[in-house]
């Protein structure tokens, strides 16, 4: 039986995360990055493709899971008939090796706890042969990977599982530590669990301290930045937009994707809200991520690249895997890459343009290579392309890809006007107003007086939200008004809303698949925008409410049976909500700062 995609918990270590179960099992690691094939694989079959459980041998009759502070140290307090136990779950900071660490610690009575160990590397394909090592740790070996498991615990063996039973009592502390290394260099040495977990918690202590966010709404946005920041791979500065593969978007569905990637389009909120809430270092690293991964030749920028910068991200199916629930098939890569989705450009051109406004240091090389890819936008803008939500079959007109086309010579207007650099400028604005009024005029459905999905289309979707706050128009156009009102005609349901229009789908109103959480937030953002403060602030709110106990969102929510869907966590819909937070923040007390576009 599967788990609630809400019912996990995230751990990492700023180069690869960890989801960890309620009742006490990590069902999900790709070890030693974020991209690498997961060791543990539960999360998309059974136990037998791999998970690591500590749990009590009798029935748990109760449940409490918080993180310590600000920080990524879990603590699941786990109570039975004979007592309560609390599991500290944490990888510490990126040292030598890559560590997961877990402490059983007594809380009550005296419980017994059953551990037990599967590791099967390859997603869950491939058994290691497991040994005794010269200093007694269990040591695992398959091909290019290893694991050593050290603990005081005796441990054995049985049916490919690395077993152990103990009891906990009150005041007792039981370390466990896994530690990956690549198998033909030497096994790593244990590390001082105690001087561990003092370093990761003072690690996330002093890094939450540099927030400058004071709103009401702090520990959520605190808790979205810890989340965002657990998900940036910390060599190169690259954020991926979710640490799993094929968590469904419709459960039992096909709609299942690789999201281990990085994304060009989450580049300008991410600048935005990082540099907003006093994260320059962050900021800076991700915008040389950016400058990196789109250097060469500009037909040939893609909208997402690896976590270094890698551009083939193959898409094929691990086709031995039963996926989540059933929903088939699991993929790994993401064939999206090859699209063409116009909007990026206008998003990569946007986040160079809000460094240089936020006085952030750029590489002397970007005005350059922004103007050589301006040239390239300038012979294909007019093109059709994939869209936002990366579509597969033949192309459209998409009014978000255009708008985004529009943003792109806007966004080089000002940044040259602003900071005194070269370029085409007259031909640039020339670019500008015939894409704007191609939009308006192709993009746009008088009879229903809103923008729509496509060009000739009449059906939304829900990236349209983002027209006023790219500055494409402003948000008393009575054709942005319009444009909200379609929102809330068609693509809401049950408070929240949709990416896809139903009826393009089924030509019913049966949605094909949950709410989109980011969307749900860039309608609260367009209610901001329009002075209607209680309306966002009610949205808001809607979309807090659910995420899990420990605050964390997956990329969509099936309000039928009420329960997370997508990958989980989404920095999206986290980088969205921080935005929001901050911007409510600003239309109560204008001194707040607004994690606002510069246009």
């Amino acid at each position: 039986m599967y788990s609630n995609i809400e019912d996990y918990a995230l751990i990492g270590d700023c180069e690869t995360a960890a989801l960890v179960n309620r009742n006490g099992s990590i069902d999900w690691l790709c070890w030693p990055a974020f991209d690498s094939d997961a060791c543990f694989t539960a999360l998309l079959g059974t136990k037998d493709h791999g998970r690591w459980q500590i749990t009590p041998d009798a029935p748990i009759k109760a449940c409490k899971r918080r993180y310590r502070g600000d920080s990524l140290i879990l603590e699941t307090t786990l109570e039975t008939d004979d007592g309560a136990i609390t599991l500290i779950d944490f990888m510490p900071p990126r040292g030598a090796a890559s560590d997961v660490v877990r402490i059983v610690r007594g809380d009550r009575g005296t419980v017994t706890v059953r551990m037990e160990l599967i590791i099967r590397f390859g997603f869950g394909a491939a058994i290691p042969w497991v040994k005794r090592d010269k200093d007694g740790g269990v040591l695992a070996i398959c091909g290019p990977d290893m694991t050593v498991l050290h603990t005081p615990i005796e441990t054995h063996g049985e049916n490919l599982t690395t077993v152990a039973k103990f009891e906990v009592k009150q005041g007792d502390s039981v370390p466990f530590v896994l530690t990956y290394g690549p198998s033909h260099l030497k096994v790593p040495a244990p590390i001082n669990v105690d001087e561990a977990l003092k370093d990761t918690e003072e690690f996330w202590k002093e890094w939450s301290s540099r927030c400058t966010y004071k709103g009401e709404h702090r520990d959520l946005v605190m808790r979205s930045l810890i989340t965002l920041k657990a998900l940036i791979y910390a060599p190169s500065g690259g954020i991926v937009a979710a640490p799993t593969t094929s968590l469904p978007e419709k459960l039992g569905g096909s709609r299942n994707w690789d999201y281990r990637f990085c994304w060009l389009r989450d580049a300008t909120l991410t600048l935005l809200v990082l540099m907003n809430s006093g994260y320059t270092d962050e900021a800076r690293a991700w915008h040389r991520w950016l400058l990196r991964a789109v250097a060469g030749a500009p037909a040939e920028m893609q909208i997402m690249y690896g976590i270094m910068g890698q551009r083939r991200l193959l898409e094929w199916e691990a086709d031995w895997l039963p996926g989540y629930g059933g929903a088939l098939p699991v993929r790994v890569g993401n064939a999206a890459h090859a699209q063409l989705q116009l909007d990026v450009y206008g998003e990569l051109i946007d986040a160079f343009h809000q460094t240089r406004v936020a006085k952030l240091e750029l590489d002397g090389d970007t005005w350059a290579v922004e103007c050589v890819i301006l040239e390239h936008l300038a012979s294909v803008w007019n093109k059709p392309d994939h869209g936002i939500w990366e579509r597969r079959g033949p192309g459209k007109h998409y009014v978000l890809s255009k708008v985004g086309c529009w943003v792109a010579f806007d966004r080089a207007i000002k940044s040259a006007e602003s900071f005194n650099l070269e370029g085409p400028i007259d031909t640039w604005k020339a670019l500008r107003k015939e894409i704007h009024r191609d939009v308006c005029e192709k993009g746009f459905d008088p009879r229903e007086n809103t923008f729509v999905e496509s060009y000739g289309a009449d059906v939304l979707d829900g990236a349209i939200l983002l027209l006023p706050a790219l500055g494409f128009l402003p948000a008393d156009d009575p054709r942005v008004k319009g444009t909200i009102a379609a929102v809330e005609k068609y693509l809401i349901r049950d408070g929240f809303v949709l990416r896809h229009d139903p009826r393009e789908v089924t030509g019913e109103v049966q949605p094909a698949e949950g709410a989109f959480l980011a969307c749900s937030l860039w309608l609260a953002e367009a209610y901001i925008k329009m002075g209607e403060i209680a309306k966002a602030e009610e949205l808001f709110n809607r979309v807090v409410a659910i995420a899990n106990d420990v605050g964390l969102l997956a990329e969509e929510y099936d309000s039928g049976v009420k329960r997370q869907t997508g990958n989980f966590p989404q920095a999206l819909t986290h980088i969205a909500l921080i935005a929001v937070a901050h911007n409510l923040a600003s239309a109560k007390r204008p001194q707040e700062k607004k994690v606002e576009r510069a246009k």
